[in-house]
């Protein structure tokens, strides 16, 4: 769709960068001739992924281990970055969800999603936001969030409060900083599955007793979105010729939304043994990924 070089010169950060569509993204930038910089929690994953894009598109990818619940952390990897030269484009992708009854909730559970969506993403955006302003450079902002911020989401309380604030930071930044050359845009995609996330919002007992695990049937487009065609979006949002457009959020959901609102709501109809499973597979595979952290 893009020519190859279409975004030679940019240098973009994408959070969340070592997995799922944060790496599709990540991947695409550097295929498009972008120097890419990729954050996460896990060292070693971000520079598996580094290596294999760097592969695959010939391009420059940066790993660096982040975990942006810390602002210093933020603070101290961002003044790296721009010590060797400003960013062009920020990804927010970073991001944490799993379904629960609300009343199930505690506080820890409701702060282990905010502090990455919503406090994470904030953080970020003012690292990179006020050193773009401090030299004077022009800036680019892409938030990845989700339908719910415009219909809320039953059983994902946490995650549609704190991505309801990124959209709502997307408009207000859009404004307080488009004088100062900063654009901020944001994408809310529908279900593009991605390993770790779908286990979490889907867990596959669930996906086998609700049907939902295909999710094609409640989509008018009728499949599933590929991660390219997110990618498509996010290289288009950061490429030139795009410059006249920010404050806005952007479904790509192959329609579901307008739908169904593209959220959990069918989920009312389950009882407590069917929440009880849902907590044991989810915990299962935290398990599962806590191990492969260690070994």
């Amino acid at each position: 769709m893009f020519r190859e070089d279409v975004l030679k010169g940019q240098k973009i950060l994408v959070t969340g960068g070592g997995t799922g569509l944060g790496r599709s993204m990540a991947e695409a930038y550097a295929a498009h001739g972008a120097e890419v910089v990729i954050w996460g929690r896990r060292g070693p994953v971000l520079e598996e992924a580094a290596e294999e894009i760097r592969a695959k598109t010939g391009g420059k990818v940066t790993p660096q281990a982040v975990d942006i619940r810390n602002p210093s952390a933020i603070d101290e990897a961002m003044e790296a970055i721009f010590a060797e030269g400003p960013l062009t484009g920020l990804v927010n992708n970073a991001a944490g969800n799993f379904i629960s009854r609300t009343e199930d909730l505690s506080a820890n559970a409701f702060n282990a999603i905010a502090s990455i969506v919503a406090h994470g993403t904030f953080n970020t955006t003012v690292a990179a936001g006020r050193r773009w302003i401090a030299g004077g450079h022009r800036g680019n902002v892409i938030s990845i969030v989700t339908t719910w911020v415009w219909t809320g989401s039953p059983f994902t309380v946490p995650s549609a409060m704190s991505k309801a604030g990124v959209a709502a930071m997307t408009q207000s930044l859009a404004v307080e900083w488009g004088p100062r050359g900063i654009r901020l845009n944001a994408i809310a995609p529908g279900p593009f599955p991605t390993k770790g996330a779908w286990e979490r919002l889907m867990p596959e007992p669930l996906a086998r007793k609700t049907g939902a695990g295909t999710g094609a049937g409640s989509i008018p487009l009728r499949r599933m979105g590929d991660h390219s065609e997110l990618a498509n979006l996010a290289v288009f949002l950061m490429a030139p010729g795009c410059d006249y457009l920010t404050g806005e959020v952007i479904a790509i959901d192959g329609g579901q939304w307008l739908a169904t609102s593209g959220n959990f709501h069918s989920l009312t109809n389950l009882d407590d043994s069917d929440w009880e499973m849902i907590r044991a597979a989810i915990q299962a595979t935290n398990a599962a990924d806590r191990a492969k952290r260690t070994t």
